[in-house]
């Protein structure tokens, strides 16, 4: 009777370590199977889709501190394409540089007032100069806050009569704000300041 009760205790015991067992077992999969079902919805939801000519484009979201270096120099890049591309028509100035100081802080506005005051908008349309920039490169440090940027370009002055190519260098910094349909990009420059802005040729046509 006793080595009943013993081998019923001792299959007792297997039974509950056997049972343990299996729901161990049970929440391990389930466990898994729920962080994998995680991790594929995430990559589901950074995947998009863009429409363009009737064709869907698959194309993958990100967080914008990896996008940030891309961002600020394309950011960088279009104020000083719409600051200083300039042609022999009002409206035309003041629709570039209106976008410009979208981008850009009451230090961009001092600068474009102190042109203005000179008549030098006014000597673009009397002369019927057109004014181009073309970027040469453009660095951004984004190891400090707001971000440091220094530009390098060329600007080609095209006149009746002769074509002045200058080069031009700038620095400012990029602080965080909003995004808007005006400011895609969400920065703002501030403290933009002209460091170079001389001739390098003369070329008659």
């Amino acid at each position: 009777m006793f080595s009943q009760l013993k081998n019923i205790d001792t299959a007792f015991k297997h039974m509950r370590l056997f049972t343990i067992v299996i729901i161990l077992s049970c929440v391990a999969i389930c466990g898994y199977t729920m962080y994998k079902s995680f991790e594929w919805v995430r990559e589901t939801q950074a995947r998009i889709y863009i429409l363009a000519n009737g064709k869907a484009l698959e194309a993958w979201s990100a967080e914008r501190k990896d996008n940030i270096p891309v961002e600020a120099r394309d950011h960088v890049k279009m104020f000083h394409f719409y600051f200083f591309t300039l042609d022999p028509d009002e409206k035309v100035i003041e629709a570039n540089i209106t976008k410009a100081l979208y981008l850009a802080d009451a230090s961009a506005k001092r600068q474009y007032d102190n042109l203005k005051e000179s008549r030098y908008y006014s000597n673009v349309i009397s002369g019927n100069i057109s004014q181009e920039i073309t970027s040469d490169s453009i660095r951004i440090e984004i190891n400090q806050y707001p971000f440091y940027f220094r530009y390098h370009g060329k600007q080609k002055l095209i006149r009746t009569s002769s074509i002045v190519t200058r080069s031009i260098i700038s620095e400012g910094y990029l602080r965080n704000v909003s995004r808007s349909d005006h400011n895609p990009h969400g920065f703002l420059i501030e403290k933009w300041n002209t460091l170079e802005n001389k001739d390098l040729k003369i070329e008659n046509r």
